[in-house]
C-alpha cells in the first residue's frame, strides 16, 4: 500500500523523518526532495567494479550549471530522511524526463529503516542546465507486508555526503582501498 500525501505528514517524526521538511512539497501520494549543490563525477575512463574510482566534486553555482551528455553525475538531496517500518522509494520528477534529464532511471529502492540523505544517478540526452535546491525527485513510501527481520545494511547508511559506488566491497579484493577523491584545486593551489 502506498502512503497518501496526508499520511506521510501525519508520520512524520514517527515512522519517518524529512529534514528539512516544508509543508508546499507534499504531493497527492510523494514528497518532493531537492539537489544539493555539489555534484561528483567520474575520473576514469573505464568504471571497474571490482576496485574503487577515482572522482572528483563539482559545485553547482546560483546560476546553474549545464550537464552533458554522455557523462554520469552523482548528487544528492538536501533532505536527510528516516523510516521505521516503511519502504521508502526515489523517483525522477516527470517534468524532469521530458527534459531528457533522467534522475535514478530505474528507481531507488530504499531498504527498511534506511537512514541519510540519497544519493542521486543522473545522466541526460542533450545538454541540460540544473540548480541547486531546485525540486529534482520524489519519495514515496510502501507499507510492508510479513515479518522483515533484516536492518539496513552499512555500506550507504547514515549517509550525508555523496556515494559513489561501494559495489567493490562485495569482491574479494584489498578492503584498504578507498576510493580516491581527485582534488585539483587543492592540489595546485593549497587550497579547499
Amino acid at each position: 500500500m502506498l502512503l497518501s500525501g496526508d499520511e506521510i505528514r501525519r508520520r512524520l517524526n514517527g515512522d519517518l523523518v524529512i529534514d528539512p521538511f516544508d509543508a508546499d512539497r507534499i504531493n497527492p501520494n510523494s514528497y518532493d526532495l531537492s539537489l544539493h549543490h555539489e555534484l561528483l563525477v567520474y575520473e576514469e575512463v573505464v568504471l571497474d567494479a571490482a576496485t574503487p574510482n577515482r572522482y572528483r566534486r563539482l559545485e553547482i553555482p546560483d546560476e546553474g550549471l549545464t550537464l552533458q551528455p554522455g557523462q554520469l553525475y552523482l548528487g544528492r538531496t538536501v533532505e536527510y530522511t528516516e523510516t521505521r517500518g516503511l519502504v521508502p522509494m526515489i523517483q525522477g520528477r516527470s517534468s524532469f524526463g521530458r527534459l531528457g534529464l533522467f534522475i535514478n532511471p530505474g528507481g531507488a529502492l530504499g531498504d527498511v529503516g534506511y537512514c541519510g540523505t540519497w544519493t542521486l544517478e543522473m545522466h541526460c540526452v542533450q545538454p541540460v542546465r540544473i540548480y541547486p535546491n531546485m525540486r529534482v525527485c520524489q519519495i514515496y513510501y510502501l507499507q510492508i507486508e510479513g515479518e522483515c527481520n533484516h536492518g539496513y545494511s552499512d555500506k550507504y547508511q547514515n549517509s550525508r555526503d555523496i556515494q559513489p559506488s561501494l559495489i567493490f566491497r562485495e569482491f574479494d579484493c584489498d578492503q584498504r582501498d578507498e576510493q580516491l577523491e581527485l582534488n585539483f584545486e587543492e592540489l595546485l593551489h593549497g587550497v579547499r
